[in-house]
């Protein structure tokens, strides 16, 4: 028994597929499936049934999969340590960030992070919050960068920063006219919005009180798949929508004119790093916290915890 060949029954546990599986080992499939069959034969049980799509564990392997993800993790808290004694920045570090994080905060940091721990390697998804979630609770990331409070059992939230919340108004629509905007100041029927699945689109929801009102009116809907669609949207076809903090950055001079900020106290948003409450790695975690905190803008810094949008329905 290797650690290999347990690193190949977790990743097979966690894709049931043998070729995402393989990939994820970056190995090949014949290779991923002959060092499973040789731990088969030693310990003497079926791990997984093949006959079933997706790949399943037999009863047998959902035993000996989660004693070798304890083992795995056991090894690399040992290797950790051993690394923080030598004072050594070394290992894998597998993050996920929400999608309307990722354009605005990654470029930040990545660099520098990388540049200054040449021995780290960063692995980094974009998920949305849900599947972040499980991707934590089944230990396919170590840690994730996400919008907060999340109100999950067994997930531990640390607070980075605090993002205002910002509007971007069209030339003609009524809210450019005014140098602060409310929430009651927003047409639902010009309001562009994410599409389902992420986590922005409910607190903007929240933000408007959207379900107290009644959209119609419209005849073309149309819901994003990224926060530079819905700032797009805005410049080419009249309305407005709702940024955070961090995609207003690179904005050119003739895009801030068409930015409206909330009458105080502002709108913000939570941004956390999240860790299942197992999790390894607390020092190649706590560098990449650091490096983000460095990283961020010194505005964005002074935020303060005012008014919180939610994420959830309220």
């Amino acid at each position: 028994m290797t650690f290999t060949q347990l690193e190949y029954i977790v990743a097979l546990d966690t894709h049931r597929h043998f070729a995402d599986a393989a990939e994820q080992c970056y190995v090949t499939q014949p290779t991923l499936s002959m060092q499973i069959n040789k731990l088969e034969t030693e310990l003497g049980v079926k791990i997984f049934d093949r006959s079933k799509q997706p790949v399943l564990p037999t009863v047998a392997g959902v035993e000996i999969i989660q004693k070798a993800r304890k083992l795995l993790a056991d090894r690399d808290e040992l290797l950790e340590a051993i690394h923080s004694k030598k004072g050594v920045v070394k290992g894998e570090l597998r993050i996920g960030i929400i999608p309307t994080l990722a354009p605005y905060l990654l470029p930040l940091f990545v660099q520098s992070l990388t540049k200054r721990f040449p021995d780290l390697k960063v692995k980094i998804a974009e998920l949305t919050t849900q599947m972040l979630i499980n991707h934590l609770r089944e230990g396919r990331i170590d840690a994730g960068i996400l919008v907060t409070p999340l109100q999950e059992a067994g997930i531990a939230e640390d607070v980075l920063f605090y993002e205002e919340l910002v509007a971007y108004v069209s030339k003609n629509n009524s809210a450019y006219k005014k140098q602060y905007v409310l929430s009651k100041d927003i047409d639902p029927d010009k309001l562009w919005l994410l599409e389902e699945g992420h986590c922005f689109r409910s607190q903007i929801v929240n933000l408007c009180e959207l379900r107290k009102k009644t959209k119609g009116g419209s005849n073309f809907e149309y819901e994003a798949g990224s926060i530079e669609t819905l700032r797009r949207m805005v410049d080419l076809h009249d309305g407005i929508t709702i940024l955070p903090e961090l995609a207003t950055i690179d904005m050119t001079t003739r895009q801030r004119q068409n930015l409206r900020y909330f009458k105080s106290p502002a709108p913000m948003r939570e941004v956390s790093m999240v860790v299942h409450r197992h999790f390894v790695k607390k020092k190649l975690i706590e560098v990449l916290k650091q490096e983000i905190l460095k990283a961020v803008p010194e505005k964005i810094k002074k935020n303060k915890k005012t008014v919180v949008v939610p994420i959830h329905s309220i």
